[in-house]
């Protein structure tokens, strides 16, 4: 039946629902019937969503899929901001359980007509009565629809129990709305047929959200320990997270060794003369830009300094001759044996900034790990100058060994004479 829809019928169900969330930003979500986890997969990459919970009456389904919900490396190197948690559970969509209380969105999508008649009233009284989310999608077949599904006779699938004209649908949704203060928009998914309009979508979707005409509505508080739990836990996991301090620390050293590493790298190329005559006019070019930069700076605003084509802003501060501000240096330069990155220049990278807000912030967090060496005057990250580790320095090379990064050489070791080979 899918396949006469482009996109399949089930897709543009899930699109839905995921614009739904863009647009809204729900923070907890639960999806009732989630069967092998497919929404739940495609829902857990919005970074809004804290709270995202499945409950489904088949056990076997939801294990089959559940390991899929769990972090994968970019998790762990680009944490969110708040930790996103996972819960599955086995039960029914007519059993209360508290642990259902307090959503934001609760989506429900092709799981009624799988009901008992009997049971819709019990299903509707615990879904808008008891978990009173603040919306809830709730799609369906629309039976007025299926003389136009080619080779169809009866119910769209064998376990269906039931399925709502459009007429149906909407009479028990507005019955809804009166009854547990809820307003609701019909829509759906599945083009109409231009000659049919009034038969309505192939799958039709109510969009319930909480009447606020009367002012905001009480949100129901989670008693967990006061209630029967008649839901059985199959999965849960918690995302890492910034605010586990240990996480965010590990984090933010990555990112400053990355583009600490970056900077170096691209500042050795320069003073080192490596490049095609495309990056010679490229340096030619920043060069210029830089030197419209400082007449601008004259007059009190903002400096902006070119370096490796990227560009970078400091406040209020004048940059001096050799790359200074009031701050310290800004570009990278040599000690001894080393390259020391200013963290001033660090901190303008986009998610340094974002990670630690402040220079003396980045400092303090730095100071704090043994993974970064900073120099004396804690200003700057030393970063060893891999390229030149044996090689001779010429005459601004300090051999004295009184610099304050000063790396002794080592003999280079030659195994093959010692073997007598």
């Amino acid at each position: 039946m899918n396949t006469i829809f482009t996109p399949p019928l089930y897709i543009q169900r899930y699109e839905f629902v995921i614009d739904f969330v863009k647009e809204n930003k729900p923070k907890k979500v639960v999806d009732l019937g989630c069967n092998d986890c497919t929404l739940l997969r495609k829902l857990k990459f919005h970074k809004e969503i804290e709270l995202l919970a499945g409950l489904d009456i088949d056990c076997a389904v939801i294990r089959a899929k559940m390991y899929e919900l769990a972090p994968i490396p970019t998790d762990y190197l680009q944490p969110g901001d708040h930790p996103l948690t996972i819960e599955l559970y086995q039960g029914s969509v007519t059993e209360r359980d508290p642990r259902t209380k307090g959503f934001d969105l609760v989506t429900s999508i092709e799981l009624i007509e799988h009901l008992q008649l009997e049971d819709v009233d019990r299903f509707t009284e615990v879904v808008f009565g008891y978990m009173a989310p603040v919306a809830a999608i709730i799609s369906t077949p629309n039976a007025d629809f299926n003389p136009l599904l080619p080779g169809l006779t009866g119910f769209r699938h064998y376990d269906h129990k039931f399925e709502w004209t459009k007429v149906e649908f909407q009479t028990w949704a507005l019955k809804v709305c009166k009854e547990f203060g809820y307003v609701v928009a019909f829509t759906g998914v599945g083009q109409i047929p231009a000659q049919e309009e009034s038969i309505g979508f192939c799958s039709q979707i109510g969009v319930f959200q909480i009447d606020r005409s009367g002012g905001d509505a009480p949100r129901l508080q989670n008693n967990v320990a006061e209630e029967h739990l008649p839901y059985r836990v199959l999965y849960n996991v918690v995302y890492p997270s910034l605010c586990d301090s240990n996480i965010f620390q590990r984090t933010l050293v990555n990112e400053v060794l990355y583009w600490a590493e970056t900077l170096k790298r691209e500042w050795l190329e320069e003073i080192r003369g490596v490049g095609d005559e495309e990056s010679e006019q490229t340096d030619e070019e920043g060069c210029s830009r830089e030197g419209m930069d400082r007449e601008e700076s004259q007059t009190g605003e903002v400096e902006r300094v070119e370096a490796g084509g990227r560009g970078f802003e400091v406040e209020n501060e004048e940059v001096g001759g050799e790359g200074r501000t009031d701050m310290g240096q800004v570009e990278p330069y040599r000690e001894g044996q080393s390259v020391c990155v200013p963290l001033v220049r660090l901190c303008s990278c986009p998610r340094v900034q974002a990670l630690s807000g402040t220079v003396q912030r980045l400092t303090k967090f730095l100071l704090e790990n043994s993974r970064v060496q900073l120099t004396n005057d804690g200003t700057a990250v030393v970063l060893v100058d891999s390229d030149d580790e044996d090689l001779e320095w010429d005459e601004n090379f300090d051999n004295t060994g009184t610099g304050p990064f000063f790396v002794s050489s080592v003999e280079n070791e030659d195994w093959e004479t010692e073997l007598g080979q």
